[in-house]
């Protein structure tokens, strides 16, 4: 077991985190986690009858079957891929974990919808409704500049007012403290320590690698990686808009994983402190049986992948 104290890095509400990283990543989803490793991920929830109930399948990341996606910034784009693709279905076992036996369970053709409706939505709020919005005002802002830094500061509105309006739903407390869960465990292995929902509480639900601080990456970067373009028309602005999301998400996992590996330098931590307060949002304390759920399903990626995990190689770098 490790020193707690020696093994971990303060986050800014006072609770540590391990000074590393290990190549494990997770997500939160109804009544339970998701964990990824490097070759399987796995998913334990909690059954309406108080069982914890998981499910695992391998996973051999397109970046090994291609050397060219691993090449910095497409690799992230790989990444991020391969990480709504594991997690819809984790949801997808989740959801039909919660209902009763006589009850249909949900079809590939209903989540592939579900995915496709998130997707678009997610593109159109947060990138095709801030420079909508600003084109209204294109021809009083006079200037490129002007009017992507606008666009910039609407887009991060949105995203932040998102957030903070989603936190507040009674439905969401649950899924938000579960992701409190993954970020404890997860900081609890890296830290070497004992996987235990006593010891797993001790650490803080912030985490460097956060999908929250992420996307909010994303919406900085989206600044700088537009403003070349000027001011085009307005359907080659939308264009440009849902096209660039690959780059800007990649430039943004390249980021994050920086930021992950250079926690310990406090600088680094000032840079990451928007996105980690943001976490504040997006995860609760977790008990100790929402620990032990996440727990579980961390211990089953470790019963394929064995203790040494944490040495081995991988593109995975986000945690949810």
């Amino acid at each position: 077991m490790s020193d707690l104290h020696e093994a971990a890095t303060p986050m800014p509400d006072g609770k540590p985190v391990a000074s590393r990283d290990a190549p494990v990543g997770g997500q939160a989803i109804l009544e339970g986690v998701m964990m990824r490793g490097v070759s399987t991920w796995a998913a334990a929830v909690r059954t309406p009858e108080g069982e914890i109930e998981i499910t695992s399948e391998p996973v051999v990341s397109w970046a090994k079957r291609h050397r060219i996606l691993r090449v910095p910034v497409l690799r992230g784009v790989v990444a991020l891929a391969e990480s709504l693709k594991i997690g819809f279905r984790a949801l997808a076992f989740s959801a039909n974990a919660q209902m009763d036996e006589d009850e249909e369970p949900i079809g590939g053709f209903t989540w592939g919808l579900t995915v496709a409706l998130s997707l678009a939505l997610a593109v159109g709020l947060f990138f095709v409704v801030p420079v909508g919005l600003t084109s209204l005002i294109k021809d009083q802002l006079g200037s490129a500049v002007l009017f992507w830094l606008v666009e910039g500061v609407v887009r991060t509105a949105i995203f932040i007012g998102y957030i903070a309006a989603i936190s507040r739903l009674p439905d969401l407390r649950r899924v938000f403290e579960y992701h409190g869960a993954e970020h404890k465990t997860i900081s609890c292995f890296e830290a070497g320590d004992e996987l235990s929902p006593a010891r797993a509480a001790r650490y803080s639900r912030l985490h460097p690698r956060c999908g929250t601080s992420f996307l909010l990456i994303v919406m900085v970067l989206a600044i700088f990686v537009f403003a070349p373009l000027g001011l085009p028309e307005w359907y080659w602005l939308v264009l440009s808009r849902v096209l660039g999301i690959p780059l800007i998400a990649g430039l943004s996992y390249e980021v994050i994983k920086w930021a992950g590996r250079n926690r310990r330098k406090a600088w680094v931590r000032t840079l990451m402190w928007p996105g980690l307060m943001l976490q504040n949002l997006t995860t609760r304390e977790p008990d100790h049986d929402q620990l032990a759920v996440a727990i579980a399903s961390l211990e089953e990626v470790l019963a394929v992948e064995g203790s040494d995990l944490e040495r081995r190689e991988s593109p995975i770098e986000i945690v949810a």
